[in-house]
């Protein structure tokens, strides 16, 4: 499953998925750094892949020619809560 990064949407990727691309939903590019899998907040550049370029900005189309779109589990309005209570239960035990 895909989901757009902007609006957390679910969305469809067909086989013609370009940098032109847009969200259906909220009408965000999703050829951006914020859709990749190789995105990571803590690396260097904010990218895992060490041949990736510098990209300015990360939701904004780019041109990059690593990008694979990251898949993320579907989760419910109730799975969120169950797992964010979870990790506070986890955060508090003895």
């Amino acid at each position: 499953m895909y989901i757009c990064a902007l609006c957390s949407k679910e969305i469809e990727v067909d086989k013609y998925f370009s940098r032109k691309s847009a969200c259906r939903k909220c009408g965000g590019d999703l050829h951006i750094c914020l859709n990749c899998r190789f995105y990571d907040e803590k690396a260097h550049n904010k990218c895992r892949e060490p041949k990736a370029e510098f990209q300015r900005s990360r939701e904004k189309a780019n041109f990059c020619d690593y990008f694979v779109f990251r898949e993320r589990p579907a989760q419910s309005a109730d799975n969120e809560k169950d797992a964010a209570r979870k990790k506070l239960d986890d955060l508090f035990k003895k």
